[in-house]
């Protein structure tokens, strides 16, 4: 072994032999759900059935929210150029940041530190969320996870939340977000939780670090834009000026399950 010998705990490699945190990965196929997979690589252990489910409706929650964030955007103007997918899927996820996609980690952030206060005050979430806020309030910052451009309330909150409490994980973090919401409710401001501080609520009861906090956003919203792009480039022609709200939808008539 030379100066530059190095260790990796993720994937082992022989001939004929691939493993993912030691499991061999021919006899997870079928077996277990990408979802599942992605839980296994990122945090060392495969999931229960449960929260293997909601880390799966977690990714669908974000796998798209229409053409106009500026994920989106960016991949269809460089599309537009004639870029192959690659460069295209590439600008579209360096659109993603701070301000979009961003609220998941600050989120988390958040409750965390909120959770940690409840314990070392011996306060309740309930109690709790009143002082947190007005902190925000004092300091001139805005809560991450709350309000949203378009709806009034997420519909993908309730649904996570639900599938949480079936996977049996709802905790201080979860009892925070909501109380943040009520609070924020009662103080005479719509400003309701969005699908990211229901996401960031339910990664923090599933101990997930905050250094991944967007990676699930990440890999779900590549699949939407990678969508867009490819309907740019078979639908339109390269280099057209791409308005950001003049579009309409003329997809499938509205259908369910």
């Amino acid at each position: 072994m030379g100066d530059l010998h190095w260790k990796t705990a993720i994937t082992k490699i022989k001939p004929n032999e691939i493993r993912l945190r030691g499991y061999r990965i021919d006899e997870l196929m079928g077996r277990i759900g990408f979802a599942e997979a992605t839980w296994l690589a990122l945090m060392g252990e495969l999931p229960t059935k449960e929260v293997g489910k909601l880390v799966e409706s977690i990714l669908v929650s974000s796998i798209d929210h229409g053409p106009t964030p500026p994920s989106v955007l960016a991949g269809l103007t460089v599309a537009s150029g004639g870029a192959s997918l690659e460069p295209c899927l590439a600008g579209g996820l360096l659109a993603i940041s701070k301000s979009h996609g961003g609220a998941v980690e600050a989120c988390m952030r958040t409750l965390y530190d909120g959770v940690k206060l409840c314990e070392e005050s011996g306060k309740s979430p309930l109690e709790m969320a009143p002082e947190i806020l007005a902190e925000f309030k004092k300091a001139g910052k805005r809560i991450s996870g709350y309000g949203h451009r378009i709806h009034t309330r997420d519909p993908r909150k309730d649904r996570l939340f639900t599938l949480a409490e079936e996977a049996g994980i709802k905790g201080k973090h979860m009892e925070l977000a909501i109380a943040f919401e009520n609070e924020l409710a009662r103080s005479g401001k719509s400003i309701p939780l969005n699908v990211d501080g229901a996401i960031a609520a339910c990664l923090c009861e599933l101990n997930f670090p905050v250094f991944l906090a967007n990676s699930l956003f990440l890999v779900a919203r590549a699949v939407g834009i990678i969508a867009h792009i490819h309907e740019e480039r078979t639908r339109y022609k390269p280099m057209r000026r791409i308005d950001p709200v003049d579009f309409e939808y003329d997809g499938p008539d509205d259908r369910s399950l």
